[in-house]
């Protein structure tokens, strides 16, 4: 039972196993993605079994709809060592011949400690990470993606184009070369329409950024924590205009205030979200922007670390 820290070969995931009410119940955060309920978990001879479904359509009919679908089961076999887990995910491959399987650890979240008071936070030096000029204290995450990401009349913009009919280019996140612990993050974003991009604190808790004006509210929308946490209120501005962050992360507890209003007030974090660097949740990690999605504008990037 409780929270678990996944470290994966190259990234992060995350598993709540609790009982619901009578029944073993859990979720899953498993690289990418959101975090989503479970197919189903036991516990048989000391091993804990989570299974997780998709539906691959394999057939069509004339009219293009599904005449024939698998459900694949992905699963995860886990045993638990202290403090520890050590697993296993079992993968079917795409052609249905043999599988593949990924091995990893994982370690029991602390519990997360009262709602901080915001009001005894002491801060330190103002930190500008964008100079508006280059890209000096920043760097691709993977240096094997191509860098869409560019300056132009003081604005950090990244560009992923796809050109047509040309192979998939895979277009690579960038993430400052400094490292933080707590802090508060201001910050402009502009989204052209139907755009987006993520902003990722420490590298592991991203706040979603989208062209969502109109929408109703969801941790998948613009300043939601991504898949964990919706805004309590719409704050974005139509695509196309300026909007400002105000972002306060601290004792894994975040504060998101977008356009002047509040949005995300004081709540707690779970564990890390989609794309994560790391599933540690108590190491120093960068600021990190998505930069496989969309055309964004970021400007006036400005973090100061909380000393307490």
């Amino acid at each position: 039972m409780g929270r678990w820290a996944l470290h994966l070969p190259d990234g992060a995931g995350w598993l709540h196993v609790h009982d619901n009410e009578g029944f073993l119940d859990a979720e899953l955060l498993w690289y990418g993605g959101s975090v989503l309920p479970v197919a189903n978990v036991y516990v048989n001879d000391g091993v804990l079994t989570v299974t997780r479904t998709s539906n691959v359509v394999r057939q069509r009919d004339a009219q293009g709809e599904p005449a024939r679908a698998h459900t694949v089961t992905n699963r995860l076999e886990l045993r638990r060592q202290g403090n520890r887990l050590v697993g296993k995910g079992i993968f079917p491959s795409r052609n249905a011949m043999g599988h593949t399987v990924v091995y990893f650890e994982g370690d029991k979240i602390p519990d997360l400690p009262p709602s901080p008071d915001l009001s005894t936070i002491d801060y330190g030096d103002p930190i500008t990470l964008f100079n508006g000029r280059d890209l000096s204290g920043w760097s691709l995450i993977n240096p094997k993606h191509k860098n869409g990401f560019l300056v132009e009349d003081g604005a950090l913009i990244n560009n992923p184009v796809q050109p047509d009919g040309e192979h998939h280019i895979r277009y690579g996140n960038l993430r400052t070369d400094q490292t933080f612990e707590d802090f508060n993050l201001k910050l402009q974003v502009n989204i052209p329409p139907g755009n987006n991009s993520g902003i990722y604190l420490r590298g592991i808790y991203e706040i979603q950024v989208l062209d969502s004006y109109g929408q109703p509210l969801d941790s998948h929308h613009m300043g939601g924590l991504y898949s964990r946490i919706a805004p309590s209120v719409a704050a974005e501005k139509p695509a196309g205009e300026w909007q400002d962050f105000d972002i306060t992360l601290y004792k894994r507890h975040v504060t998101v205030v977008l356009n002047g209003k509040t949005i995300i007030d004081n709540q707690p974090v779970l564990g890390v979200t989609g794309g994560a660097l790391t599933a540690d949740e108590f190491a120093p990690g960068p600021i990190y922007l998505q930069g496989d999605h969309g055309r964004v504008l970021y400007r006036d990037i400005v973090l100061t670390p909380i000393l307490n």
